[in-house]
């Protein structure tokens, strides 16, 4: 199965749609459903895109979670609470409903990056601020990756 990467640049429109990128629709439309889910990023402030499959995937975790743990709690109500389905349309872009614009920030500039199984949309200055190396502790983060083989 193929896996979705790369990172684009767009601009929300004035609707709030955003456009899906022509490889990762390929990647949808080669190994996907049509459904996909949109919610709120459970750490940063970006919104996570998921294919159907996957997102059913994320959901049998979330069930096997004890219920009164309260970060579990708060995943629930931040992640499965404010997600949308969502279709493709004609013209490959997806509507992002005023709520989550709002959680995320995006306002204009985005930027969409491919994440193996799910897509990330965030703001292009958030995302510029997230990649800036002076927020990077570089010896630390090459050195938890290390412990991954990475």
């Amino acid at each position: 199965m193929s896996t979705f990467s790369g990172k684009y640049y767009y601009t929300i429109d004035p609707k709030g749609r955003i456009m899906i990128p022509a490889p990762l629709r390929e990647v949808i439309s080669a190994n996907y459903s049509p459904k996909l889910y949109i919610t709120n990023a459970p750490a940063d402030k970006c919104l996570h895109i998921y294919p159907l499959e996957e997102w059913n995937g994320l959901l049998e975790k979330v069930r096997g979670l004890p219920k009164s743990n309260k970060s579990v709690k708060r995943y629930m109500r931040n992640v499965i609470g404010s997600a949308i389905e969502v279709n493709i349309d004609k013209q490959g872009r997806v509507q992002v409903p005023s709520s989550l614009r709002e959680d995320s920030d995006i306002k204009g500039d985005i930027v969409i990056v491919g994440l193996l199984d799910k897509l990330e949309v965030w703001d292009r200055q958030k995302w510029d601020q997230a990649m800036a190396e002076s927020s990077i502790d570089e010896t630390a983060f090459e050195e938890e990756l290390s412990e991954f083989g990475l």
